[in-house]
């Protein structure tokens, strides 16, 4: 446990070193997607009965915020170590699989709420929201944190360079990110891409999170929760099977 504690605080440290680039940027690159897309959607889009667009607006923001940096985290953090070869000094004290995956992923957690938090707080003195019910705001978080934070680590452990982890966001994540209704309400998109929508995970994430201010939402928050916490669970045992395996970690 202690090795789990070593390693744990390092990865949090690692950010939180740099918070100006690591969760300030992000708050405000959020700030500046809810000042454009608010002006330009806000009388084109409909929200929720009752919510305005830009209520609506928040939480999508705000947790698609929280995904993209716990994927980050992790993602970033394993192929600087597998580049600089220091990935070494994890490799070869005695930590277990399970010890890595979750140092990795609870400081990815963190990151991703740290920055869902400082969005809040950036926003709650212009647009106040309602808060429904508080622990379906938590729970969404931490689930879609780390899906994001476990899918950050396989991407760290299966890329070898820079631009393979970028494809890898590029082509995956952010695609995944922009299209599960942050900007919208699924209802509002034709039958077919309702039904791309149902298949991505992300969009289950941000629709459930946002019930837990509305008490409303596009799908049952029971069947969000459960379709995210397969894919959440789905992930980490790919992960923990590629940690033990040293896939692509040990030459």
């Amino acid at each position: 446990m202690s090795g789990f504690r070593t390693l744990l605080y390092k990865e949090v440290l690692r950010f939180w070193k740099v918070s100006f680039q690591t969760v300030a940027a992000p708050v405000l690159t959020t700030l500046l997607y809810l000042l454009v897309f608010a002006h330009a959607l806000a009388g084109h889009v409909q929200a929720f009965a009752g919510v305005t667009y830009l209520q609506f607006l928040i939480p999508g923001l705000a947790m698609m915020a929280m995904l993209q940096n716990s994927f980050a985290n992790s993602s970033s953090s394993l192929i600087q170590s597998k580049i600089t070869g220091n990935i070494v000094f994890i490799l070869l004290p005695p930590f277990s699989a399970g010890e890595i995956f979750a140092a990795y992923l609870l400081a990815s957690m963190v990151r991703g709420l740290v920055v869902g938090t400082g969005v809040f707080a950036a926003t709650v003195w212009l647009i106040p929201l309602p808060v429904g019910n508080p622990a379906w705001i938590a729970a969404f978080a931490i689930v879609g944190c780390g899906m994001l934070g476990t899918m950050g680590i396989i991407a760290g452990v299966w890329s070898e360079k820079f631009d393979q982890l970028a494809a890898f966001q590029n082509f995956l994540v952010m695609p995944l990110t922009f299209l599960a209704g942050v900007f919208y309400s699924m209802h509002s998109l034709p039958p077919f891409w309702q039904a791309v929508s149902k298949l991505n995970p992300f969009f289950y994430a941000i629709d459930g999170f946002r019930y837990g201010f509305f008490g409303q939402s596009d799908v049952s928050p029971w069947a969000s929760l459960a379709f995210a916490s397969a894919a959440f669970g789905a992930l980490s045992l790919l992960t923990l099977h590629l940690i033990r395996r040293g896939y692509k970690l040990r030459h």
